[in-house]
C-alpha cells in the first residue's frame, strides 16, 4: 500500500506550501511510503485528485486544494484532516495503515472498544477506579498521621516559646537601640547634603 499525496509544486499561497510541507515532512520523518503528485504539472493528476475526493468532502466551490492525502484510490482526508489526526496520535488509523511494532499508537475510538486481551473497556475502569479508591483511602490515613504530627509540634513550640518570651523582649530591645543607630548616620548624610547645595 502506498500513500498518495497530491500536492501542487508550483503554488503560489505560501498557506498550501507550508501545508504540503508539513504532510510530506512528517511522512518522511516517520518512514511512511508515499509518493507525491503533482497537480500543477500534470492534468490527469489534478483530474483523478478531484474526482476522488469525496463530496461531503469538497469545499463550497467543488475544487479540493492540495494537499488531500489517499491510501491506494482510498480518500483519507484533507491537511485539517490528517492534523487532527496527527495531533489525537491516530495517524496510522487516518492512513489506513498498521501501526509499526513497538510505537505507542492510540486507537481510533472505534477500536479502542476492546482492550487487546480480550477484556471490555468498562471492566478495566471499574478496576482503575477500586485502585483509585484504596488509594485515597490510604490518603485519608496519612492525612489523620499528619494532623496528629502537627498536634504534637504545635504543643511542642508552646512550650519553647514560654521559655523564650523574656529573652525574646531582650533581644527586641537591642534590636532597636540598633535601628537608632542607623538614623543618626542617616541624618548626617543629610545634613551634608544641604552644605554641598549652598
Amino acid at each position: 500500500m502506498v500513500i498518495k499525496v497530491f500536492v501542487a509544486t508550483s503554488s503560489g499561497s505560501i498557506a498550501i506550501r507550508k501545508k504540503q510541507q508539513e504532510v510530506v515532512g512528517f511522512l518522511e520523518a516517520n518512514k511512511i511510503d508515499f509518493k507525491e503528485f503533482d497537480i500543477a504539472g500534470d492534468e490527469d493528476n489534478r483530474k483523478w485528485m478531484r474526482e476522488n475526493v469525496p463530496g461531503e468532502k469538497k469545499p463550497q466551490n467543488g475544487i479540493p486544494l492540495p494537499p488531500q492525502i489517499f491510501n491506494e484510490e482510498q480518500y483519507c482526508g484533507d491537511f485539517d484532516s490528517f492534523f487532527s489526526a496527527k495531533e489525537e496520535n491516530i495517524i496510522y488509523s487516518f492512513l489506513g495503515l498498521a501501526p509499526p511494532p513497538g510505537s505507542k499508537v492510540t486507537k481510533s475510538p472505534e477500536e479502542a472498544s476492546s482492550l487487546p486481551d480480550g477484556d471490555v473497556a468498562g471492566e478495566a475502569q471499574s478496576t482503575t477506579e477500586g485502585t483509585e479508591k484504596a488509594e485515597e483511602s490510604g490518603e485519608h490515613e496519612a492525612q489523620k498521621e499528619s494532623d496528629e504530627d502537627a498536634g504534637d509540634l504545635a504543643r511542642s513550640q508552646e512550650k519553647n516559646t514560654k521559655g523564650v518570651t523574656a529573652e525574646g523582649a531582650e533581644g527586641e530591645a537591642e534590636g532597636e537601640e540598633a535601628e537608632e543607630g542607623e538614623e543618626e548616620p542617616g541624618e548626617e548624610e543629610g545634613e551634608g547634603d544641604e552644605e554641598e547645595e549652598s
